[in-house]
């Protein structure tokens, strides 16, 4: 059963989505992340709806720090010691802290598609998770004696958003299944860095983003297959089309099959576009 607009209560889940994309300091932004999943499970919050809230911002919130640069501008991350383990941590911060307004943009900027209560009861429970893989990966970086936005940082990863913002399918295609995906490709061999130089606390951190990434991405497949059942499209052809026409990267082997297949997202998805490496 879909569930409606509660037009009683301007504090919706709309509201506070919209709130915490807007939030430009990144302590707010995960406070509001991690209130608002405890007030949507708690049923104390209705869906709310844009209409009552606004639209979602265009860009979302940030702090004066860091830098942000356009990806061909970055310059390249240290290979070594402290100074590497630094660069890699605040590079997979910023990826958390614009996969935190990523999810909630999705949960606020969709709102008025007819969508079943487990939608954002999948969806909130991602938002808290974006939330909690930031907070640890930016403690892992005070214990190192750095802080998020004390290196640049690129600004590519919003695109996606732009791309995808009138287009429910296109966003669970691109954001789940082929950027979140990405993540279950190169993060057990990260860990299994860390693990060889003796960073049992970074290879900990990465562990925890493992396993919440596969359930990210199973999110993702469950609910692109619920909008192709809903029009009858066959979900593998209809994710090579979105994919072609809203993605501006490549998509690279090697795959993690296995944990892709346990999310739900077979070969078939994304095997037939790896040609796209050139």
């Amino acid at each position: 059963m879909s569930i409606t607009a509660d037009t009683d209560r301007a504090d919706t889940l709309v509201a506070r989505a919209n709130a915490i994309v807007r939030a430009t300091d990144t302590a707010e932004k995960v406070r509001l992340a991690y209130d608002t999943a405890k007030a949507w499970y708690g049923r104390h919050l209705g869906l709310g709806s844009l209409s009552l809230s606004g639209p979602m911002p265009e860009r979302p919130g940030r702090p004066e720090r860091p830098v942000l640069l356009a990806p061909r501008d970055m310059p390249k991350r240290a290979l070594g010691g402290d100074a590497g383990k630094i660069a890699l941590l605040h590079s997979l911060a910023h990826i958390e802290l614009n996969a935190v307004d990523l999810t909630w943009d999705l949960i606020g900027r969709f709102a008025d598609t007819r969508l079943p209560r487990s939608y954002y009861d999948d969806w909130v429970r991602v938002g808290l998770e974006e939330a909690k893989h930031f907070s640890m990966l930016e403690d892992r970086l005070g214990e190192l004696g750095a802080a998020y936005g004390d290196l640049p940082a690129h600004d590519g990863l919003w695109q996606a958003a732009q791309s995808t913002g009138r287009d429910l399918a296109a966003r669970l295609a691109i954001i789940p299944l082929v950027l979140e995906a990405r993540g279950l490709d190169i993060t057990p061999p990260m860990i299994e860095k860390a693990e060889a130089l003796g960073d049992h606390a970074t290879a900990r951190v990465l562990g925890v983003i493992y396993r919440d990434e596969k359930n990210h991405v199973a999110f993702g497949a469950k609910w692109f297959r619920f909008l192709c059942d809903r029009t009858g499209e066959r979900p593998e052809p209809k994710f090579h089309e979105l994919v072609r026409t809203h993605f501006r990267g490549a998509l690279k082997p090697p795959f993690n099959d296995r944990a892709r297949s346990e999310a739900g997202l077979t070969p078939g998805f994304y095997r037939p576009l790896a040609k796209l490496t050139g």
